[in-house]
């Protein structure tokens, strides 16, 4: 008796098919766009679109369940807030498409390249708050002059 499998097993355990699901979704949320096979998008895309459906409503609840699933992935979390809810707010559903590509030479598996169906705008860089750079601090130099004396 098989417990808690839900869905495409994968030939994993239940931890590494929660920690592949992970970071598929966080590659997705941070890049735009993955290639991966088709049993793994498929088995990730409801996990996406859920997401992006909590993250739209907006609630304390739904950032914790997002981030609980994610690893405890800030920025993917960050990316999903500012750069995905916003361009998804007119729609309700179909948030990620599938797309073929021809068939790996390794092993023949069918490879896909999942992305978001509406233009994500990348920035460069997203501004993470309270993050500065170290300051430098001046190094003394000191030098060696007469017998045993140091000076600065």
């Amino acid at each position: 008796m098989n417990k808690k499998v839900f869905g495409r097993k994968l030939s994993r355990s239940r931890p590494a098919r929660e920690a592949l699901f992970a970071s598929l979704a966080r590659a997705m949320m941070l890049s735009g766009k993955i290639v991966t096979t088709r049993a793994k998008a498929k088995a990730v895309q409801p996990d996406l679109e859920k997401f992006v459906t909590l993250a739209k409503r907006g609630d304390l609840s739904g950032r914790r369940r997002i981030l609980a699933s994610l690893d405890n992935s800030k920025d993917a979390l960050e990316a999903l807030y500012k750069k995905i809810v916003p361009v998804f707010s007119a729609r309700t559903s179909g948030f990620t498409r599938i797309i073929s590509l021809p068939r790996r030479k390794g092993d023949n598996a069918q490879v896909v390249r999942m992305e978001w169906t509406e233009t994500i705008i990348k920035n460069e860089e997203l501004k993470i708050k309270n993050k500065k750079a170290p300051k430098k601090e001046e190094k003394v130099k000191k030098t060696v002059k007469g017998k045993g004396k140091i000076e600065k």
